[in-house]
């Protein structure tokens, strides 16, 4: 590599070539210093690899965790953290009722029920066509 000085000259700088022959020996040799300096690369390959994963793991399972805790207020649909009592509109929230549950399903609903086991009574009414006079 070349080096501009001061004055515009081009000065060369001399080929490390003690520090190549040193880091090349240290790679070569299977002696202790070469041994460290290759399990130092080993385990900085290792961490390159490994942490994105742990890292996807843990973003995988706090994910998880968030949705398992946000409850969903039953009055407004306003969706909060750990809270007994609804930050919008004031209305008591159930811990451990599930995020899509609104509480309008009727009274044989439970908290954190799935939709298959809500009953739904429909009344049949018959219609005048005339109206109402």
């Amino acid at each position: 590599m070349d080096s501009i000085l001061s004055d515009g000259q081009l000065m060369s700088r001399p080929v490390p070539w003690l520090w190549i022959a040193l880091a090349g020996l240290l790679l070569l040799a299977p002696g202790l210093l070469g041994r460290l300096f290759v399990d130092v690369l080993e385990g900085i390959t290792l961490l390159v690899v490994v942490l994105p994963l742990v890292l996807a793991g843990g973003g995988v399972i706090g994910w998880w965790w968030l949705r398992r805790n946000l409850i969903t207020c039953p009055a407004c649909g306003t969706t909060s953290l750990g809270q007994s009592q609804c930050p919008a509109c004031g209305a008591p929230l159930q811990a451990g009722q599930d995020p899509g549950f609104s509480g309008s399903a009727g009274a044989g609903a439970s908290p954190g029920g799935a939709a298959s086991d809500v009953t739904i009574d429909v009344v049949a009414q018959a219609v005048d066509e005339g109206g109402k006079s």
